[in-house]
């Protein structure tokens, strides 16, 4: 199960730059326990890729971006370093089997988007704000 400390950098660190098209992707990919969202990897092939590879696949300064993706979201979007990441060290840890950690990760996803709907959401690439790899 992920642990309170990475499910706090995912929702400090992370969705504030996640995208709603990248946060609706985790989601699907989250409900429907899907073999695409791996662990252990940030891509295995030209469909896979962990958490950050798939919010970055949907964010305008990644999404053109292939192999590295997630990397590159994470340090140059989220300021993040991968190696040292909560998120990702467990993530990787627990594996595609831990349904409790993909089940609390899904509920942090839905109340995002809850709030997201409840309150207009202002893209960031729109003011000017984001650059580009």
């Amino acid at each position: 199960m992920l642990s309170a400390k990475s499910l706090s950098e995912f929702e400090i660190e992370w969705l504030p730059h996640v995208t709603d098209a990248g946060l609706n992707r985790l989601v699907v990919l989250l409900e429907t326990g899907s073999p695409l969202l791996i662990h252990g990897a940030f891509t295995k092939a030209c469909a896979m890729g962990c958490l950050a590879t798939h919010i970055a696949w949907h964010h305008p300064a990644t999404k053109n971006v292939r192999d590295e993706a997630g990397v590159l979201w994470l340090t140059r979007v989220a300021g993040l370093n991968p190696a040292t990441s909560q998120v990702i060290l467990e993530w990787d840890r627990l594996g595609a089997s831990d349904w409790h950690a993909r089940s609390r990760l899904l509920n942090v996803c839905r109340r995002e988007l809850e709030t997201r709907n409840e309150e207009p959401y202002e893209d960031a690439e729109a003011h000017g704000e984001l650059q580009t790899c």
